[in-house]
């Protein structure tokens, strides 16, 4: 009887299947090596995090079948792996996620827990997240500020559904509420006392071209969460437009707007902006305060 292949060797096998099926990545995972380690990890019962600690682990029959059957999946569908797990991993977090939400990746994430946002965040203070999808911004900044109240709205009652779950999870009922609605018409209007300290936002950004031309993986997600009309900025000129009502005058505004800099720039050429560096580089994530808005 042959001695089971490792997870090290059984990982080339996949990464192999996935790379010769051209899909495409960027959702949880940047390319085959990670998308087929992660599969392995989570056939076996630990973080992807931890996989490369693991590499001499046997891996079974059970576990080759289980991931055979995923990566048959992933080919065939298109979808996105997250999707078929049911679950994903945002700065070593699980999230369950579904097709009622976008698959949670933004770069404000790395904002939050490496501490870049804490000197916009007062003792107790108040964070909205606006398009909060699954809970996972919501969630991560409750995590990593446990004197901070969060609040987190979004127009698709299906998403803050998926946000209950992951809220419940992480036990954070008593420091998260939810709203549903139209961007910020969802939140009751604060008075000034309560008004947020701090709003953040992955808002739908990408531009009618560019959302013509996605791979099938982005178009399994809803277009809602991605579409940003013609210059992918028809729901950030809403949010900037309100936003001040709903911040304290020293409070700021944190948005993520990926690839749209160039049109971003356009549409608002008189607003001052910090541009905040993430790992995709220092044109992804900005900042507005409100004094400026």
């Amino acid at each position: 009887m042959s001695p089971e292949p490792t997870l090290e060797i059984v990982w080339q096998e996949v990464t192999n299947q996935l790379d010769a099926a051209g899909l495409s990545y960027g959702h949880g995972a940047i390319d085959a090596q990670s998308e087929a380690l992660w599969m392995l990890a989570t056939a076996l019962g630990f973080p992807p995090e931890d996989a490369l600690e693991a590499l001499d682990t046997p891996v079974t029959a059970d576990v080759s079948k289980k991931v055979d059957a995923w990566v048959n999946e992933r080919i065939t569908s298109r979808k996105p792996l997250a999707y078929i797990l049911g679950e994903a991993w945002l700065m070593g977090i699980p999230f369950y996620c579904d097709e009622r939400s976008i698959v949670p990746r933004s770069f404000i994430a790395e904002l939050i827990v490496d501490g870049h946002l804490e000197e916009w965040l007062p003792p107790n203070a108040k964070v909205l997240d606006l398009c909060t999808g699954n809970g996972s911004l919501a969630i991560l900044m409750a995590l990593s500020c446990p004197d901070v109240q969060v609040s987190g709205c979004d127009i698709s009652m299906q998403a803050l559904s998926l946000a209950a779950k992951n809220i419940d999870r992480n036990n954070l009922n008593e420091q998260i509420e939810i709203y549903q609605g139209d961007l910020l018409e969802a939140v009751p209007l604060p008075s000034d006392e309560d008004k947020f300290d701090l709003i953040i936002c992955n808002p739908p950004y990408v531009n009618s071209e560019s959302m013509a031309n996605l791979p099938p993986e982005y178009h399994a997600e809803p277009e809602i969460s991605l579409a940003g009309g013609t210059d992918g900025m028809d729901l950030v000129r809403k949010i900037i437009n309100n936003a001040k009502d709903y911040l304290k005058p020293e409070g700021a505004l944190v948005l993520e707007i990926g690839n749209e800099a160039k049109n971003f720039t356009a549409a608002f050429p008189e607003i001052p902006v910090t541009w905040l560096e993430v790992s995709a580089g220092d044109d992804q994530v900005l900042l507005i305060q409100a004094e400026d808005l």
